[in-house]
């Protein structure tokens, strides 16, 4: 008489039941483990993207020309004189606002920006699984501030200032003898103040009427279900955020549109 034989089950891939489950919300939550293993799944996608990363360096390292230089000369500063490119972006934003905006204030909202996340975000789903449907909010906020950095002050800085830290296109002769007049004037100049008071005045209107944007929404949209989930400390936390990175690029493309140096100008304390 035959025996029988049991035969176990074939295990199923973790992650494709994850992501199977993910995408169809029907699924019961016994489907959904909590946990997946950091090897294979992990480790593999982290060693794809090493692997690009190297190809795109490569190809980089092969078509620009970057020959050594003469030996470091304590009296001869070249000409620009960059940092590294991972303070790019920190160098750049000294072009368009003040070192103590630029080096102090601006980087010190990133960080408690990042800080903050975890404790104003009221959306629970994209835990495990990449989405941009359930988050676009946060996907293209994330993207909006990797562009700016990157693309605003990181390739800026790397491919188009040249001697004099003046702007060139990839086309132009870096020529260290140019000299660019400076015309840059401070806003309230270009609505018509001249009164040093008045030019005080206007620009914290200015600066007030921007951070106003904040508490207008609020009033208009307080009674919607997001902003009910929010809260209010919660929203005057994210919209302070919000408005300090857009006014950040509203200031820069003021700058290279239409020369402008400040907007609220405070004489012997700061200038924004």
């Amino acid at each position: 008489m035959a025996e029988a034989v049991s035969v176990k089950p074939i295990p199923k891939d973790q992650e494709q039941v994850k992501v199977d489950a993910g995408k169809n919300r029907s699924a019961s939550d016994a489907q959904l483990p909590d946990k997946v293993h950091t090897w294979p799944y992990l480790v593999r996608a982290e060693f794809i993207a090493g692997c690009v990363m190297i190809l795109l360096l490569l190809i980089w390292s092969i078509t620009i020309d970057a020959p050594l230089e003469e030996p470091s000369n304590p009296s001869k500063t070249p000409n620009p004189s960059k940092a590294p490119w991972y303070f790019l972006g920190l160098q750049e934003m000294l072009v368009y606002f003040d070192p103590w905006i630029a080096g102090v204030i601006l980087p010190s909202l990133i960080i408690v920006g990042l800080m903050v996340i975890p404790y104003v975000d009221i959306n629970p789903n994209g835990n495990g699984y990449y989405t941009f449907r359930e988050r676009p909010m946060a996907v293209l906020t994330f993207l909006f501030g990797f562009l700016v950095q990157w693309v605003g002050f990181i390739v800026i800085g790397v491919f188009f200032r040249g001697p004099g830290w003046n702007l060139y296109w990839p086309w132009h002769f870096w020529d260290p003898h140019k000299v660019v007049p400076m015309t840059n004037v401070n806003l309230p100049y270009l609505l018509g103040v001249r009164d040093p008071t008045m030019d005080f005045l206007t620009g914290l209107v200015l600066i007030g009427a921007w951070f106003s944007l904040g508490p207008l929404v609020w009033v208009w949209k307080r009674n919607a279900p997001f902003m009910r989930r929010l809260g209010g400390v919660r929203y005057g936390i994210v919209s302070f955020l919000y408005l300090c990175m857009a006014g950040t690029v509203v200031k820069i493309i003021l700058r290279l549109t239409l020369s402008v140096k400040y907007v609220w100008v405070w004489p012997n304390v700061f200038n924004i």
